[in-house]
């Protein structure tokens, strides 16, 4: 039964911040040998990634290496936002179960994994056709992870310290996992369906101009012609999202199949609603906003199934990765590691760690605001 341990640290020197988290780890792990490390960062120790990471390689020779760089990282039921931090999770994953991939080491065609745990730059070309494309690769046709957040260097840790492109780590079938997205956003209005598009414009929803739905749903007076209105509710369409999917549903609460966007303009002249994505006329589409309550409600029931799932398995949970949004977090709902602990208090003492990303990978989909929960299981 594979056995995960989780330390957190946070000190000016890196180093000295790896040193407290060894020492947490190997207080803990007895006889383990680890086989695996998961290792995330907060760009405060960026200029000593790659010593860092030869630190961790002395410490625990022969262990595998996966992380990320991010602007704010968590362990347990702690999260830490502007300031130097480390969060470290090992285990003895056999390592006939696992790959660790990157440009530099292309994932094989025959890598026979069921699911992919992917870390991405936010450059990279193409991501979602990317991410698709890996999916279809895994016999579950699961991938999860994050696009790396950063305010100036992305980097990615894949058995070395690498930069651009996608990275992580193939699981294959002898690893047991569960895994769920928490949504972050709930919708304003009903779902319609997109019957006219240019490119990122909605040019119509439903048959309708898809900027009359969009004044519907925030119940604003109806476009006359007249801009200054549309000038005048400028801070609240930037508070405004879009729901997009391919599966029709009542929609009180988001699914995992709702992919989160910006509303990035208007096209008065058009009626039309641009939308941070290529649009496909016959998709799905709603008007949402954030909403920290909705939010925390649907994060306490993916951990409610988690844990539920794991019983019916028979199952214990080993360990757990989680990626959420560097818009969630405690600073988004009120109190400080609130989201963490939210976590933690669902599903107990389980080892945990894992970072903000500027966009959350489950699903074979690129998702926005929401937290991508990972529960490796022992039985």
């Amino acid at each position: 039964m594979p056995r995960f341990f989780q330390a957190h640290a946070t000190h000016p020197d890196a180093h000295m911040a790896m040193a407290l988290a060894a020492a947490q780890i190997d207080g803990q792990r007895g006889d383990l040998t680890p086989t695996l490390g998961f290792l995330y960062f907060t760009e405060d120790y960026l200029p000593q990634a790659e010593a860092l990471l030869e630190d961790a390689r002395q410490r625990w020779p022969g262990c595998g290496w996966v992380g990320a760089s991010a602007l704010a990282v968590c362990a347990g039921g702690a999260e830490y936002f502007a300031e130097p931090a480390l969060a470290l999770m090992m285990c003895d994953l056999p390592p006939d179960q696992w790959q660790i991939f990157s440009g530099r080491h292309p994932l094989p065609q025959d890598c026979k994994a069921r699911s992919l745990l992917l870390h991405a730059d936010s450059n990279t070309p193409d991501l979602q056709e990317l991410i698709a494309e890996l999916a279809e690769r895994c016999s579950s046709g699961y991938v999860f992870g994050g696009v790396v957040s950063a305010r100036r260097q992305a980097l990615q840790i894949a058995d070395g310290v690498v930069e651009g492109g996608l990275s992580g780590l193939a699981l294959r079938s002898g690893v047991r996992w569960i895994s769920r997205v928490s949504q972050g956003c709930q919708p304003l209005g009903r779902e319609r369906r997109v019957t006219g598009s240019d490119g990122t414009l909605a040019t119509e929803l439903d048959g309708r101009p898809a900027l009359d739905a969009l004044l519907e749903d925030l119940k604003l007076p109806a476009f006359t012609g007249e801009t200054t209105p549309l000038r005048q509710a400028m801070p609240l369409f930037r508070r405004t999202l879009v729901g997009l999917s391919d599966a029709p549903g009542a929609r009180k609460d988001y699914g995992p199949e709702v992919r989160v966007r910006h509303l990035i303009g208007l096209d008065p002249a058009r009626r039309g609603v641009a939308v941070a994505e290529q649009l496909r006329e016959g998709e799905l589409l709603s008007f949402c906003e954030r909403n920290p309550e909705a939010a925390r409600r649907d994060l306490v029931r993916i951990c409610t199934e988690i844990r539920a799932d794991a019983e019916e398995m028979g199952a214990g949970m080993a360990g757990a990765l989680y990626i959420s949004c560097t818009g969630r977090g405690g600073p988004h709902f009120g109190a400080p590691s609130a989201e963490l602990q939210w976590v933690q208090h669902a599903l107990g003492d389980v080892p945990l760690v894992g970072c903000f990303a500027n966009g959350e990978i489950a699903h074979a989909r690129l998702h926005g605001y929401t937290g991508v929960l990972t529960v490796f299981l022992d039985g």
